[in-house]
C-alpha cells in the first residue's frame, strides 16, 4: 500500500510539474516584465538597436557610408569627330590649316538624322558661339542659333533673330536633344532642329539652300555681346544639308599670302629684284 501511494503521488508530482512550468515561466517572464526587469529590458534595446541600425545601413546608407545615395554620373559630352566631315556630315573649319573641332578658331558640322538636322558648334570662346541662316551675306533678317555659357558653368541653346545688327532672342525655340560644355577655354555644343517648320518669319526651313554665318563672342551674365571679329567668317556658297562638304576657312593670320594685294605685291618685288634698278 505504501508503495502505491509512492508511485501516485510520483505521477501526481511530475503531471503538475510538466502541466505548471510553461505557464509559470511565462507567468514569471510576465510578471518580470510588468515589473520593468533590468535584465530584459537591457537585452530588449540591444535587439532593437541591432536591427535598427542593420535596416538603416542596408535601406539609407551607401557602399561608401554616405547617409543618402548618390545621383547616377551624368553622360559626358561625346568629343566631336573630324574624320566623318565631308562623309557622313558637312563640316566647316575657320582657323589654321589642318585644326579639328577642339583647335580650330571656329568649327561647325551638320548631317541629317530622319526629320531633324544635328548640328555641332565648337569655338575658342568663353562666351558663345551661333551660326546663322541667311538669304545673302549679310547680317539682318536671318535666323541665328546660339550656344551661350553663362555664370552658373552651362551652355544653353537659345534662338535668335538678326534684326539689322542687333540679335533679338526668341522665345520659340526649334532646338532639342540639346548639350553643350565647356572646356579648355572653349564653348562646344550640340542639338537637333526639324528640317521643316511651320512657316514663321524668324525661323527658316532647312530643307532649303541658305548662307551660313559663323560668329562667336563674349558673353556677360549669359547675354550674348558684340562678336569677336568685325567681319566674321561666311560660307562661300549656300550650303544644302543634302550635300556633305569638308570647307577649310584660313583665319585673318594665314590669310596674308593668299590676299589678291599680297600676291601682286611679291609679284611686283620679285620682278624688281630680278631686272634690277637703270
Amino acid at each position: 500500500m505504501i508503495l502505491l501511494c509512492q508511485s501516485v503521488g510520483a505521477w501526481l508530482l511530475f503531471a503538475y510539474a510538466v502541466s505548471a512550468s510553461p505557464a509559470d515561466e511565462s507567468a514569471t517572464r510576465g510578471s518580470r516584465r510588468d515589473k520593468g526587469d533590468p535584465a530584459l529590458d537591457e537585452k530588449h534595446q540591444d535587439t532593437y538597436g541591432t536591427f535598427a541600425s542593420e535596416f538603416y545601413d542596408l535601406r539609407y546608407l551607401s557602399e561608401e557610408g554616405y547617409p543618402f545615395p548618390t545621383a547616377p554620373p551624368v553622360d559626358p559630352f561625346a568629343r566631336i569627330r573630324v574624320d566623318d566631315c565631308g562623309k557622313t556630315k558637312g563640316c566647316f573649319r575657320y582657323g589654321k590649316p589642318g585644326c579639328n573641332a577642339e583647335t580650330c578658331d571656329y568649327f561647325l558640322s551638320y548631317r541629317r538624322i530622319g526629320a531633324d538636322v544635328e548640328f555641332e558648334l565648337s569655338a575658342d570662346t568663353e562666351g558663345w558661339v551661333a551660326v546663322g541662316f541667311s538669304s545673302d551675306k549679310k547680317m539682318g533678317g536671318d535666323d541665328v542659333m546660339a550656344c551661350v555659357h553663362d555664370d552658373n558653368g552651362r551652355v544653353r541653346i537659345q534662338h535668335f533673330y538678326n534684326v539689322g545688327q542687333w540679335a533679338k532672342e526668341i522665345k520659340r525655340n526649334p532646338a532639342r536633344d540639346e548639350e553643350g560644355v565647356f572646356e579648355n577655354n572653349r564653348v562646344t555644343c550640340r542639338f537637333k532642329r526639324p528640317v521643316y517648320v511651320p512657316r514663321d518669319e524668324t525661323i527658316v526651313d532647312l530643307h532649303l539652300s541658305w548662307y551660313y554665318l559663323f560668329a562667336w563672342g563674349p558673353a556677360i551674365q549669359g547675354s550674348i555681346t558684340r562678336h569677336d571679329i568685325d567681319s566674321p567668317p561666311v560660307s562661300e556658297n549656300v550650303v544644302s544639308i543634302y550635300r556633305y562638304e569638308d570647307i577649310f576657312m584660313p583665319s585673318a593670320a594665314y590669310q596674308t599670302f593668299s590676299s589678291p594685294f599680297c600676291l601682286l605685291l611679291i609679284v611686283a618685288l620679285t620682278f624688281y629684284l630680278l631686272m634690277g634698278t637703270p
